[in-house]
């Protein structure tokens, strides 16, 4: 329990802290997407998914693509309803591949995780909830910390393949 009490206030104190240093970012990203959209619906995105204990919440995400839309997340951190680090978030009633349904439910979703720094959208989706079922049976505050410190590159290298243009096949 100890350990647990521990990883609560890394992710509180590192969601209290993300959110003040990033809060000026927030702001800007928020008017982008309300002033960029047409929607009735506004800047953010509302989905139910399954937390720790399967309770049911609303995350909240940008209505854009890439790491921005993340943002937002930090709330639930805050609230603790999400980790920093965790399994994938996913609907509720999803099940899990290896058959119990209740395994990821022990821990709370997290913003990043193995699935994250392990190539994430390159992965099936089976090598991503292995990962997320890794984590649950596996976790520990030292693993917490190197997945977020590789969480940024991860996503800096993702972003950074997608802009190299690929090659024209050359015609002998």
């Amino acid at each position: 329990m100890r350990g647990a009490a521990v990883k609560r206030g890394v992710d509180l104190a590192g969601g209290v802290l993300l959110l003040t240093l990033l809060a000026p970012l927030i702001a800007a990203v928020a008017l982008s997407v309300t002033l960029g959209t047409s929607s009735p619906a506004g800047p953010l995105r509302r989905r139910p998914v399954a937390g720790r204990g399967e309770r049911v919440f609303t995350m909240l995400t940008f209505r854009t693509r890439g790491p921005l839309a993340s943002l937002p997340l930090l709330l639930h951190v805050v609230r603790g309803e999400m980790s920093l680090v965790g399994p994938c978030p996913l609907a509720p009633g999803h099940r899990e591949a290896a058959g119990d349904g209740r395994r990821r439910s022990t821990v709370r979703p997290g913003i990043t995780g193995l699935w994250q720094i392990s190539g994430r959208s390159d992965l099936p989706w089976e090598e991503r909830e292995l990962l997320d079922l890794h984590y649950v049976d596996h976790h520990w505050l030292g693993m917490d910390l190197v997945i977020l410190a590789r969480t940024l590159p991860a996503v800096r290298k993702r972003r950074a393949a997608a802009r190299t243009p690929v090659p024209a096949a050359r015609v002998a």
